[in-house]
């Protein structure tokens, strides 16, 4: 019989003032934060899993970890009609830029990470000087071109491997990511992209708005996204973009 039971933590972050959100070395992540709140709520050691990591600077509207809390814990916020006390408990001592949405138990072999089948990515420009955007969207002084930007997004989606897009030296056995949706579309103050993925590489998102903000720009053609793509070279593609601009919007399970 299982010792622990396994929980969802469903939250959203402002990810200005952290290094991220996996935990490193003298530097303030998210998880960190995150795990320090929770022990001292459940009275017991607590290491997250999330469903992804997010870089320096990088918001998330929608957030996923799991972790496990001893059944010996005789903590009684724990019981079920409770849920809402304990959620109340953690948002009280979490910093003003981190806020948990919701709390649930599931199986003890549920994966925040491994059993996300969707992650949906938003990354927002705008053109004018705003301090209201400042640290949430990037400003840039010409506004590019949309349609020839979607019409190299479009051709994105015929590839798996986005080796090209990817921050070199990473850990991971594959860079082959499954791309479902990728377009621009106007808002009232700026532009969006939208993307959305089985998976994605470190800096995939910045990496690939960089290089399609080239092709707004009309420095390179739509079709040598393709070129770029096969080359499965980082510096073939364009500069990643400010993370200020960036924020995981949705994961799907």
């Amino acid at each position: 019989m299982a010792t622990h039971q396994r929980y969802f933590i469903q939250l959203s972050y402002n990810g200005t003032n952290y290094h991220g959100w996996q935990v490193q070395k003298n530097a303030i992540t998210v998880q960190e934060v995150l795990n320090e709140k929770l022990s001292i709520i459940l009275r017991q050691p607590i290491e997250t899993t999330g469903c992804g990591r997010t870089d320096t600077g990088v918001h998330a509207r929608d957030f996923f970890a799991h972790f496990d809390v001893e059944r010996y814990s005789d903590y009684r916020l724990w019981k079920i009609n409770e849920k809402e006390n304990v959620i109340r408990s953690i948002n009280a001592i979490l910093p003003k830029d981190i806020a948990v949405k919701s709390l649930f138990a599931v199986a003890e072999n549920a994966n925040a990470r491994f059993d996300a089948t969707s992650r949906t990515y938003e990354y927002h420009i705008h053109f004018n000087k705003d301090p209201f955007k400042n640290g949430f969207s990037w400003e840039l002084r010409d506004r590019p071109d949309l349609e020839l930007m979607n019409k190299a997004a479009q051709l994105m989606m015929a590839y798996n491997d986005f080796s090209c897009f990817s921050k070199s030296n990473t850990q991971v056995k594959t860079n082959n990511c499954k791309i479902s949706y990728a377009r621009w579309e106007e808002t009232e103050s700026g532009i969006v992209f939208r993307i959305s993925a089985d998976r994605f590489l470190r800096n995939m998102v910045r990496a690939i708005v960089g290089t399609l903000i080239m092709v707004g720009r009309k420095e390179i053609e739509p079709e040598a996204v393709q070129q770029i793509i096969e080359s499965k070279s980082r510096s073939k593609a364009g500069t990643s973009v400010p993370a200020c601009g960036l924020y995981l919007t949705e994961v799907k399970y």
